[in-house]
């Protein structure tokens, strides 16, 4: 009996409940077996059995359970890092996707270090090109200036002669040096001379600051227009007129991208600044029959030079120009120029098809763009309007991905950056006249909304123009 209850045992077969009872009864706290007298009546056996002799291990038990718990908790707090790592694990196999495929374009690079006999070769025939040029620029404009190029093209060869002979030698370091000397060779070339001594409008060389809008309003296209270009034609009209000299019109002009944002064909003028303000009095210009000819615009890098509309060509790696008194069209091949959204402005966001960037100033007509040669830094190009080629080349070092726009002034190439959706800032300045760039400028420039589309000087006012997300703004240039 335990606690005043009594218990019997049949005698019949054990069950495996008799079983575990007596093991219980049979387990004392010392391990000992225990004897009880029992009383056998109509074929039952009963006893009494004192409870104090055994007890149940409450405490073990409680302990045990506690583990198990314990274990039961760990168990659900694994289950759920194995449920969370695998809702993670596509997710990082994605972002490891997407980054492999922008990344693609670049594997190039991976052998750019890798430098062998036949790149001191190209390095040899670089220099001899460079000294040939610079030998028959000192012979027609001698100058301190090509004497100092000279002889560091000299240090610069016997320092390649060297590397022949050894096997240890820093070619990133000469082929920078190259870069150098390159970009004052042609600044030697044809720059004109009253911009190379540093006279007239151009004396102070770099802007010191940009004002507040001078002048704003939305496209006459409409606000959903968000990407295009504008401003005011930016060829100067000669003092002296002559029988050759083209006659250049005066006149404000606008053209909007169609097409998510990327083509166009129509070309709107205004005679005055009056008609463009009030939105009256236009005329629209058809460089090509349709948006989607092969003559039609892609991008906004566009600007009105003279008589003519430059362009990049509707898919394609071509430059146009469309000659707006003859209705003709030429093209421009420049070799390796990126193009089709391959190399657009960016930095904050993206702005779609800006691959092909043209440009005026007081010095005459560029083109801002960027090859693979170049590892997608901004390459810096004049051209000949008339004859419509390439007259000289400069490279920077500066990623055209991490610049919003560039503009020129006074033969100086100007890059701006993301701020805010209010501010841009002019940061940085490349000079094609000393081939020498500076990246601690500061210059703010106020916008309307995040975006811009394009951003262009004019000599003849000396304002910038820009198209932002439909708005049209314009600025001094502040020397």
């Amino acid at each position: 009996m335990i606690n005043g209850i009594r218990f019997f045992l049949s005698v019949k077969p054990l069950t495996p409940t008799m079983l575990l009872l007596l093991l219980l009864l049979t387990t004392a706290g010392d391990g000992d077996a225990q004897r009880f007298a029992g009383v056998k009546k109509n074929d039952v056996c009963s006893c009494q059995v004192n409870s104090s002799v055994w007890a149940f291990p409450a405490k073990k038990f409680e302990g045990v359970m506690h583990l198990v718990e314990k274990c039961g908790e760990s168990l659900e707090l694994l289950e759920a890092q194995v449920m969370l790592s695998n809702e993670m694990i596509p997710k990082f196999q994605a972002t490891f996707d997407n980054l492999t495929a922008r990344l693609e374009p670049y594997l190039y690079l991976n052998d750019l270090g890798r430098y062998t006999p036949l790149h001191l070769q190209h390095v040899a025939q670089e220099l001899t090109k460079l000294e040939n040029d610079i030998g028959s620029i000192h012979q027609l404009k001698p100058s301190d200036q090509t004497l100092q190029l000279t002889k560091e093209i000299g240090k610069v060869r016997k320092e390649v002669d060297r590397m022949h002979l050894s096997n240890n030698f820093n070619m990133k370091a000469v082929k920078e040096k190259l870069r150098t000397l390159k970009n004052g060779v042609e600044s030697c070339r044809t720059i004109p001379e009253p911009f190379i001594s540093k006279q007239g409008v151009c004396s102070q060389r770099i802007l010191s600051n940009i004002s507040t809008p001078v002048s704003q309003k939305i496209s006459p296209f409409g606000k959903s227009y968000v990407s295009g270009s504008w401003g005011r034609q930016t060829k100067k009209a000669k003092q002296n007129h002559d029988d050759d000299e083209e006659d250049i019109e005066d006149f404000y002009w606008v053209q909007p991208l169609i097409s998510s944002h990327r083509l166009g064909n129509v070309i709107r003028r205004y005679k005055t600044y009056d008609d463009f303000m009030a939105t009256k009095n236009h005329e629209d210009v058809s460089v090509a029959p349709s948006y989607s000819h092969a003559d039609a615009i892609q991008g906004s890098g566009t600007v009105v030079y003279g008589n003519a509309v430059f362009f990049n060509c509707y898919m394609s790696t071509d430059l146009c120009r469309y000659d707006l008194k003859t209705k003709a069209t030429r093209r421009l091949k420049i070799p390796d120029l990126g193009a089709n959204n391959q190399f657009p402005y960016c930095y904050y966001t993206c702005k779609d098809w800006t691959d092909v960037d043209f440009a005026a100033d007081e010095t005459g007509l560029w083109v801002i763009y960027t090859t693979l040669a170049n590892h997608g830094n901004l390459v810096l190009s004049r051209l000949d309007d008339q004859a419509f080629n390439v007259t000289q080349t400069w490279t920077t070092r500066l990623f055209k991905k991490s610049v919003t726009n560039a503009f020129m002034v006074c033969g100086v190439l100007y890059a701006t950056r993301y701020v805010d959706r209010f501010r841009e800032e002019v940061f940085y300045a490349f000079d094609t006249a000393t081939g020498q760039d500076d990246n601690t400028l500061a210059l703010p420039l106020e916008k309307i909304d995040s975006g811009v589309a394009s951003l262009t000087y004019n000599p003849i006012d000396r304002q910038l123009y820009m198209y932002n997300e439909g708005y049209l703004l314009s600025y001094k240039a502040l020397f």
